[in-house]
């Protein structure tokens, strides 16, 4: 089981840039949250950069679980995807994907020459962004009568939970947000009156 904790992400993307021998690494770093916008947005790299001569990549998600990836794109192996990734370990960084669009300048680096350059183009753009500290949270649905709606409203303020959503189809449920570790304090909340009121907890 993955245990919630806070992180360091990215508040917007930047990018840096850096140049060896003729080649072109621009770098480009993004905040993202899941694996299909990661795919998104290399597709539209892809797009923008079309002749360029490698897109390499690496990305760091917190949630479900840590999932930490590098792709080299044609460059020799773990020259390319890796030191981006170590990049973003350094900067101790997650939900983060960092791009770096390699235009060929006619001579080779070698090996220690692309690391070195990967490395210094992933730093690059990490090192103009802004980072913030993501505090994990935890949802829940409270169903109850009407009649009980001020008492739940209440109970939401005093834990700094944030209403998501509401469904009047049926009870009355509230879809809340709330800080970690709030669930017994809504659960004793709820003792005096019965089952009047439940507190499901969905993450």
């Amino acid at each position: 089981m993955s245990v919630k904790k806070a992180f360091q992400t990215l508040l917007a993307p930047s990018e840096g840039l850096y140049k060896e021998k003729g080649s072109k690494f621009l770098s480009k770093a993004y905040p993202v949250q899941t694996e299909e916008e990661i795919k998104q947005l290399l597709a539209s790299i892809r797009k923008e950069y079309y002749d360029a001569r490698h897109v390499c990549y690496a990305f760091s998600l917190q949630a479900p679980f840590l999932t930490e990836r590098g792709h080299d794109d044609g460059e020799p192996a773990h020259t390319a995807g890796s030191p981006i990734l170590n990049q973003i370990r350094s900067f101790e960084l997650s939900n983060v994907l960092v791009v770096v669009v390699r235009y060929f300048g006619g001579t080779k680096l070698g090996v220690s020459g692309l690391i070195q350059a990967y490395k210094t183009a992933a730093e690059e753009a990490l090192l103009k962004a802004e980072c913030i500290t993501v505090e994990p949270k935890e949802r829940y649905q409270i169903i109850l009568p009407y009649e009980y709606t001020g008492h739940v409203m209440r109970w939401i303020k005093e834990v700094n939970g944030v209403i998501l959503s509401e469904d009047k189809t049926e009870a009355y449920k509230v879809f809340i947000e709330t800080p970690l570790d709030k669930e017994v304090v809504l659960k004793e909340k709820c003792e005096p009156f019965g089952d009047k009121i439940e507190v499901v907890k969905l993450s």
